[in-house]
């Protein structure tokens, strides 16, 4: 019997690959010599290091770069060796989590932390880029980025424009002549889940611009800037599309991500599933196991799990399904490929005792046991009609 597990993290307990090996013992409670391939699973965001790291053999760096607000942090990230790739989660430098609520201002936050994170890898050898960007608490269209990467962005007066969506205010042109000639061999693969573009009425500072800390007065201006900003790309480059599905994503990052490195935006399940090589192991699988801390509909929306079960039906492969809590609208799962799912809690816990690691994993393997011993069950009888 193969089983594929490919289980996301359940924040707060189990990394997916923690989830994975509790799937894996569960199985082989009840069938001992079975063959269990555990593959680890993300989004694209918070997650998406660890995830590719421990799926892709990467090893786990951390550089010290430039916050979001010019203080200092530490950014974690991962560099697989044999395919010179670098794993980078946006958030690590210029994340929402990284500032209090009380400072949360898009006029002030920056990226360049995120372009210092590749200028390491950069220098450390890769030439390939696997980029999460979501989370964000910034609007500056990626020019913070870019600038740490050798870019210029110029006032008036041909001086540098201020860090923060503030200093588009000033934009009048785009200087690339300093920019890492690296970067011309470099391949970019984006995480991006969303398809704002990146000024109007859907986009970044209208739609996310609120959760940054952006008032009313603040959205209509950086939306504005933007406008011109795409508009003084344009003028640099010969073409730009500020249009383009997913532009807007992180402040404008997907706009930059596409206009000064031509990456490619993908989702970020996608993504993941392809660097993992599930599809290859599925193929010929008897079941897959997946989950994800919070079954709900949105997970039916194209969340990792359902990303899973799209691959598995491909070869028509029973997809079941295990989750921390479920909800009542997590039967749209059902419809998306997920065959049957199941909640791991087995008694009414506080929040907090249902997410202690111990107990999450004890849970785990408990509930994936009973759901293998009903499929024995399931395998036996039909041996007996047949």
């Amino acid at each position: 019997m193969k089983a594929v597990v490919a289980i996301d993290s359940m924040k707060g307990s189990l990394s997916s690959l923690e989830a994975g090996k509790a799937a894996e013992e569960g199985i082989k409670r009840v069938y001992k010599d079975a063959e269990v391939f555990v593959k680890t699973l993300a989004d694209g965001g918070e997650g998406t290091v660890n995830a590719l790291a421990d799926g892709m053999n990467g090893k786990l760096n951390t550089v010290r770069v430039t916050g979001p607000l010019g203080n200092l942090v530490d950014c974690t990230y991962a560099i697989v060796e044999d395919t010179k790739t670098a794993i980078v989660e946006m958030a690590g430098a210029a994340g929402i989590t990284l500032i209090s609520k009380e400072e949360r201002n898009p006029l002030n936050t920056t990226t360049y932390g995120v372009g210092e994170v590749i200028a390491d890898a950069i220098k450390k050898g890769c030439r390939r880029f696997i980029m999460g960007i979501g989370g964000s608490a910034t609007n500056d269209g990626g020019t913070g980025m870019l600038s740490a990467l050798g870019y210029r962005f110029l006032d008036a007066n041909k001086e540098d424009i201020p860090l923060g969506a503030k200093g588009l205010e000033k934009l009048k042109s785009i200087d690339c002549s300093n920019a890492l000639p690296e970067l011309q061999k470099c391949k970019f693969y984006v995480a991006c889940d969303v398809t704002n573009p990146l000024c109007g009425a859907d986009g970044c500072s209208v739609v996310y611009g609120p959760q940054k800390g952006a008032d009313p007065e603040m959205i209509y201006r950086m939306d504005m800037w933007m406008e011109n900003y795409a508009h003084i790309c344009k003028e640099t480059f010969g073409e730009a599309d500020p249009m383009y599905p997913g532009a807007g994503a992180a402040g404008g990052m997907g706009f930059a991500f596409k206009m000064f490195v031509d990456a490619e935006l993908k989702s970020g399940t996608q993504i993941v599933l392809e660097e993992t090589g599930l599809e290859k192991v599925i193929k010929d699988a008897d079941i897959v196991i997946t989950g994800e801390g919070r079954l709900d509909g949105q997970t039916a929306m194209g969340k990792a799990p359902v990303g899973v079960a799209k691959v598995a039906k491909k070869y028509n492969v029973p997809v079941i399904a295990v989750a921390g809590s479920v909800t009542k609208d997590a039967a749209l799962c059902n419809e998306n490929g997920i065959d049957a799912f199941f909640s791991i809690l087995n008694s009414v816990v506080s929040l907090e005792e249902a997410m202690d690691y111990d107990t999450a994993k004890m849970n785990l393997t408990n509930t994936v046991e009973q759901i293998f011993r009903v499929w024995r069950l399931g395998h036996i009888i039909n041996c007996f009609e047949g």
